[in-house]
Formats: C-alpha cells, structure tokens, sequence
C-alpha cells in the first residue's frame, strides 16, 4: 500500500536509493530479507523520532520565512510570488531526485514559507475589508484548524479506525483526480470573473460543497502519508529518508492550511 502523496510514493533499491513509482514495489524473496536483517548494518535506519525530528526542523524554517514573507508581500511582492514559483521547481527537484536531498529540502521550506506568509497576510487584509469590523483572524483560526485536523487523523489512524486499505487509496485516487480537475477549471472561470475572482469557489452554495470537499481530501491525505512513513520505518529505509518523509508531510499540512484559509476567507466575504 503506498501513498498518493507523490513525494511519499517511492521504491527503494538494495543501495538505498529512491525513484519515482507508479506501482507497488517488488516483493523481496526469504533470501534477501534474511541477508537485510541478519547482515551488517551499512547506514542508519529510519524512525519515527526521526521523522518528528525533521519535519519539526522544516516547519521551524517554513514559519520564520513566512514571517519574512508576511512582511514582504506589500512592499517587494514580487519576492514573494517569485519564491512560490521557486518553490514549485524546487518541489519538483525533490521529488524526482532518486535520494532525499536536505539542503533542497529546507530551500523549499523557506521559499514555501516566502509564499505562505504573503498568501496568508493577503487572505487577512481580504477577510478585514468585509467585516464589519474592520479586523479579522482568519489566519490563527486556520493555523488552529490545520493542527486539529492532524491531530484528529493521527489519531484515528493510530487507534486503527482508518487505514489505507486498497479500497481507501482507490477512492483517493478518483476523489483526488476530480478535485484537481474541478480546480484548474475553477481557476480559468476566475480569471473571467466568475464567483467574484473566486471562480467556482464562490459561487453559492457549491463554493462552499468544493471549499469542504478540499480541506477534507487534505486531512484524508494525511492516513496515506502515515501509512507511507509507517511502511518506510518497517522496511528499514535509511535515515536520510526521513528528510523526505517530512517534506511530504509538510506539502499535505500546507495543502490543508491553504483550504482552510480560502474558506474561512470565503466565509468571511458572505457576512
């Protein structure tokens, strides 16, 4: 079982190097679990403390760049919205990179942090413009949304309430397909103006069903991520891995941030 998180989703050779799959990955015989296991230990092994480890490093770089960013998006804009397309590329290095890379890794925690910052602060001002109060607090609300989603994941997935069963993942892969779908095409009618710049996202009672339908997808994401760490820590994978565990850990919270966020800004507007 392997996640669709795409960062997550990785096959591991005899030298501990990692690539892109697209199915499951092979089957050891007897032979090559007694050697791995009865062998000599030639790098360390990947935990869970690791992983913790890792992507607490990470999101320490993601908020102090986003506080960098928040800063930022008014007077150098552009600093800002030129880090999310680095950002973009440097994810996508990651991703294909056949082992876990930790300087690029924290490159694009700080240049996902440049961004988030600014997206947040312009999500903020948009929420005060339309309340009646001049003030909003949108930002903390999601911040606190996304930490209880995780927690609440976590810990159904640990009490074994949720697994990603064949069928979960199979359903995942359809709702997420979709959604992407739905997305791109949102996206085009906004630029057209459709639901006030928010394309289909704004439009009634619809926005509000795709508003919900992505901030559950994210949290669901996260039962695939880990299940994807949890079957790298049994398989032995080595301890550079663990940079990437949290890197893709970081993408799906990040992802469920920015849900949260557009709708509660979206909420917002309708008061």
């Amino acid at each position: 079982m392997e996640s669709r998180n795409p960062v997550l989703n990785r096959e591991f050779g005899q030298d501990g190097a990692a690539y892109a799959s697209f199915g499951p990955p092979p089957t050891p015989t007897a032979a090559e679990l007694q050697e791995m296991y009865t062998g000599p230990v030639a790098t360390a092994r990947m935990t869970i403390d690791d992983v913790v480890v890792k992507t607490g490093i990470l999101f320490v770089i993601l908020v102090a760049f986003a506080v960098v960013g928040w800063n930022l998006v008014k007077s150098a804009p552009l600093i800002v919205w030129g880090g999310a397309i680095a950002a973009f590329i440097v994810a996508m290095v990651v991703i294909f990179k056949r082992t876990a890379n930790p300087p690029l890794i924290m490159a694009y925690a700080a240049l996902e942090g440049l961004f988030l910052g600014g997206i947040s602060h312009w999500y903020q001002d948009y929420a005060a413009s339309r309340s009646s109060t001049g003030q909003s607090n949108i930002v903390a609300e999601a911040v606190l949304g996304t930490l209880v989603a995780f927690g609440v994941m976590l810990g159904l997935y640990k009490s074994g309430r949720l697994r990603a069963t064949p069928r979960f993942q199979k359903m995942m892969t359809i709702a997420l397909v979709s959604y992407l779908g739905i997305a791109v095409v949102s996206l085009i009618f906004a630029l057209f103006g459709v639901g006030k710049g928010w394309g289909f996202y704004g439009v009634g009672g619809l926005g509000l069903l795709l508003c919900a339908a992505g901030v559950a997808l994210a949290s669901f994401s996260l039962v695939l991520d880990f299940d994807a760490i949890e079957k790298g820590v049994q398989a032995g994978l080595p301890e550079r891995e663990s940079w990437r565990a949290g890197f893709g850990l970081m993408v799906t919270l990040v992802w469920l941030y920015l849900e949260l966020l557009r709708l509660l800004a979206i909420l917002q507007g309708r008061d």
